[in-house]
């Protein structure tokens, strides 16, 4: 009798539903045979022809488990061989191919970029890579799925946590500095996830090696035992050490053109091409290391944390979108408190000397010198100040506008005499410029725009004048304290800021340094 059923009945789909799981059941003993077929083939071990699949899959899940505190990674780890049924697709995708031979190698290396080796396994890779090579390595089906097993995780473990080394440093900036506001790209499950699917090891191991020439330079320095002018062996050396550390982070300009301030060299740059273009000094931030106190070699158990100043400027990255020519400044109130309440109490004349207007409520107080200010505090302070544009201004005559969470920016400064000194960490937070025309001409470019803003300049104009710019300009505020020069002379400067300490305190267990 011959049966004939409607595709769309019930019983023609559960027995397409059977099919399909034999098919299924069928390709999965198939691929997983391959795995001792593999294994036999290359070591002649006999014990490989007995490893059952389902078996070699629960010692998996069984080891996944027990090393769960000590497997970094664990949670991508497991998803990855979650995917791959829990087999040991990773070492057999290198073990054959001699991958997992020079891996160790690798590893080995760590410390020519100032890392301990620890973390990599590298004497235990060796020695389960050799046992499986060794026809006589294995002498059972339960030590077999259990090498196996350990081998993988260790394997996975070890080539996430070298890649994520190499490619984005070994410390979070964001997590141990208190104003850090760079976007600062960091590993997730997705680019680890694909460092297992890697098919030419050697090829990829290759490419993650730091190719910044300023990082050869300084890992030259570190290797070679350079000792830089004015520091001892050790402090040369770590300062080489904080500073690889910093270029490993994914936080530098990939822009054809951009604005770049370095907080201890006191400098700002205008890159175009990879080439600075236009160089000045600038005035940053007052901070907590300014004499010198602390070092990378003497420091205490207060410096080891990011405590800063109120003054300090802020690392980030932004984009610069317009400027306010003959600006008006908004005086903060952490700058009323601390100095423009108590000068209006020594002289009730101050506030207009300086152009200062003061409010209440929103209004302006016409006769500001009646308030007698020295009854005014900053519990009780309920006034607002607004300095005008002229030549008292603390803006100077132009500012340079970009969004941050700090409320700072580029500008003038009617205090010229700052630049003539060799500590420039001298403002309440924004960074002052040394040629800010210069800067306005080289983001505006000849045309009309620029020649308002000279215009304006010039002249004591009453009235603010905000211009957009035309080409928005990324800027990035940065913290380096040791760097090759043009002509690949080291150059080191002042840890004004102390975050070399801090850095180099999350660093040392890193380095395996106690």
């Amino acid at each position: 009798m011959i049966f004939a059923f409607s595709k769309k009945s019930p019983v023609y789909l559960v027995i397409l539903g059977l099919f399909a799981s034999l098919f299924a059941l069928q390709s999965c003993k198939k691929k997983h045979s391959a795995i001792a077929d593999q294994l036999f083939k290359v070591t002649q071990n006999k014990i490989y022809e007995d490893i059952d699949p389902d078996t070699l899959a629960a010692t998996l899940k069984k080891e996944i488990e027990s090393q769960k505190s000590k497997i970094a990674n664990e949670s991508v780890i497991d998803s990855f061989l979650k995917r791959n049924d829990y087999q040991p697709v990773l070492v057999m995708n290198h073990f054959f191919n001699g991958d997992l031979d020079i891996l160790p190698d690798y590893f080995d290396k760590i410390t020519e970029h100032g890392l301990s080796k620890k973390p990599y396994h590298i004497t235990a890779i060796r020695t389960l890579v050799a046992k499986l090579h060794d026809k006589n390595g294995i002498l059972s089906t339960n030590e077999a799925y259990h090498e196996l097993a350990r081998l993988e995780l260790l394997t996975a473990s070890s080539l996430i946590k070298y890649s994520n080394a190499l490619q984005y440093g070994v410390v979070n900036p964001r997590k141990i500095f208190s104003r850090y506001f760079t976007a600062t790209k960091r590993p997730d499950s997705i680019s680890m996830r694909n460092v297992l699917l890697v098919k030419d090891l050697k090829a990829y191991l290759d490419s993650i090696q730091p190719a910044d020439p300023q990082y050869k330079i300084l890992q030259k320095a570190y290797l070679n035992g350079t000792v830089m002018d004015g520091l001892s062996a050790e402090e040369s050396k770590r300062y080489f050490l904080v500073n690889m550390e910093r270029l490993r982070w994914k936080n530098k300009p990939t822009e054809q053109k951009y604005v770049i301030v370095n907080i201890p060299d006191f400098k700002l740059d205008v890159i175009e091409d990879g080439k600075s273009v236009l160089n000045m000094k600038v005035c940053v931030g007052q901070g907590r290391n300014m004499d010198a106190h602390a070092s990378l070699i003497s420091y205490v158990d207060s410096d080891r944390y990011d405590k800063p100043f109120p003054r300090e400027t802020p690392l980030l990255s932004s984009v610069i979108h317009s400027v306010e020519v003959n600006p008006t400044w908004n005086i903060p109130r952490s700058i009323a408190t601390k100095e423009i309440i108590i000068e209006a109490a020594e002289d009730p004349y101050y506030l207009s000397n300086k152009n200062i207007d003061v409010y209440k409520d929103g209004v302006k107080i016409e006769d500001p010198e009646t308030i007698d200010w020295s009854t005014v505090t900053a519990d009780n302070l309920q006034y607002d100040f607004k300095q005008r544009p002229g030549e008292e201004n603390s803006l100077g005559k132009i500012k340079f506008l970009f969004k941050n969470k700090s409320s700072v920016y580029l500008h003038d400064t009617p205090a010229k005499s700052a630049f003539r000194k060799a500590m420039r960490a001298v403002s309440h937070g924004c960074v002052r410029l040394g040629d800010p025309q210069g800067l306005a001409k080289n983001l505006f470019g000849e045309g009309e725009d620029y020649d308002i803003i000279a215009k304006d300049m010039s002249e004591d104009n009453p009235e603010p004048t905000n211009i957009g710019l035309p080409k928005k300009t990324p800027i990035y505020i940065t913290y380096v304290t040791c760097w090759a020069d043009d002509a690949g002379v080291l150059q080191h400067r002042q840890d004004v800021y102390g975050l070399d300490i801090v850095l180099y305190d999350h660093l040392k267990p890193l380095m395996g340094v106690d």
